[in-house]
């Protein structure tokens, strides 16, 4: 799959014609680097008078000058662009977004407006496909509800990176598991065994000025039972939204909800530790869950309802054993058994920071003041969650189960 093979050709030109990018690689090698400054000038040249835009007729005719070394697709879309601005002016900044290969809400609205005029052939009725182009299909349709970015992701997707993210994880997590279960003589329920919590990964109320806890707890699971969930989800659920979204968007909503996970423990479980990677895992799930339901129409995903259902049970099941094992009588007490406030605290990152990542498919996060509302608030609980952890265990006098 390192290699995407050439789509058909009703689908290349269909995927070329809703295109948000606005030149190919090799046509920006073709005209000169680009800019802001230069295409400044450029659209000064237009603007003689400085009033910061042109009409939608000199715009067609910039588009004219470079239709040599403009895919004749994307001259298309450029041009539907023109045609959609009922004022019959372009601003500067559309101007510069367009030019520099910035995509826009706007320039996706524009292009939405327009494909009524261009070829409008679903990725599904495609035929003869090869099996990878088959599994990205798939991945298109499972994660995208608009066929416009399931074509361009389908044209453009060379799988170079791999997800490496997801996969380096869960490898982690499996090999630290292992290793654990050989040590302690025990897979199942390893968080029973009385050493289960000397090791230095574990979250521990007492041991909370190590720092390094809050995020290394995800490589402990309390057992085989509670590794296995976790592992599939990361797997089946994960991996396609990384194919999609990017390591690094994904890797954020993860380590966010693995941090929350822990945060929430320290704020609202005191006494008790934390392990196992269900906060990024929960984060992960119930955003792609979240943006199935916030678009369903949109989504194509085959027995969507019947694998909704399956994905709660799962989740409501993990969630059940997590509260069943905290109030079971302790393996080493005083110290309780693990907390399952992770779970939650993921599932709060994965319905706000989770949602907005994945409703803006190849958008800047930094242009959607949503991303900026739902960041803000968690910037705001870090920072609550940190002095209350300075200052809150001897304002209410509490007593900590002794370290490990």
């Amino acid at each position: 799959m390192g290699e995407h093979p050439s789509p058909g050709p009703a689908v290349a030109a269909c995927a070329e014609a809703e295109r948000i990018e606005e030149l190919e690689p090799e046509a920006e090698e073709q005209l000169p680097a680009a800019p802001e400054d230069h295409w400044k000038v450029l659209f000064d040249q237009f603007d003689p008078g400085n009033t910061g835009y042109i009409s939608t007729g000199k715009f067609r005719s910039l588009l004219e000058s470079h239709s040599s070394k403009l895919d004749p697709h994307k001259r298309e879309v450029l041009l539907a662009l023109a045609d959609s601005h009922a004022d019959g002016q372009i601003c500067y900044h559309d101007f510069i977004s367009l030019m520099s290969n910035k995509r826009s809400n706007s320039f996706r609205q524009a292009i939405l407006q327009g494909n009524r005029r261009l070829s409008s052939k679903a990725l599904l009725e495609e035929k003869g496909l090869s099996l990878s182009q088959r599994l990205i299909r798939h991945v298109a349709y499972e994660t995208l509800p608009r066929e416009i970015d399931r074509k361009w992701y389908y044209d453009s997707y060379t799988c170079c990176p791999p997800p490496w993210f997801m996969i380096t994880v869960t490898l982690l997590e499996v090999a630290f598991f292992l290793y654990n279960g050989v040590s302690l003589g025990q897979f199942v329920l390893q968080v029973t065994h009385p050493r289960y919590l000397k090791n230095s990964l574990v979250y521990h109320p007492q041991l909370r000025a190590q720092a390094w806890r809050y995020l290394t707890y995800i490589f402990m699971h309390a057992g085989i039972e509670h590794l296995g969930l976790n592992v599939v989800l990361q797997l089946l659920v994960g991996v396609p939204l990384e194919m999609v979204h990017g390591a690094t968007r994904i890797g954020l909503v993860y380590v966010a909800g693995v941090v929350a996970g822990s945060l929430a423990v320290s704020v609202a479980d005191m006494t008790a530790p934390v392990v196992g990677s269900s906060g990024g895992v929960y984060a992960l799930v119930s955003a792609h869950l979240a943006n199935i339901v916030m678009n369903w129409s949109g989504m194509k995903c085959q027995f969507k309802l019947l694998r909704m259902a399956v994905a709660l049970i799962c989740m409501s099941m993990e969630f059940g054993r997590a509260v069943w094992l905290r109030f079971h009588p302790s393996a080493y007490p005083p110290c309780p058994h693990p907390s399952f406030m992770a779970h939650l605290g993921g599932v709060a990152v994965g319905i706000t920071l989770g949602v907005v990542v994945l409703r803006n498919y190849e958008q800047r996060l930094q242009d959607q003041s949503l991303w900026w509302i739902f960041v803000t608030m968690y910037t705001v609980f870090v920072l609550f969650a940190v002095f209350w952890n300075i200052f809150a265990y001897t304002l209410l006098d509490l007593k900590l189960p002794p370290p490990p």
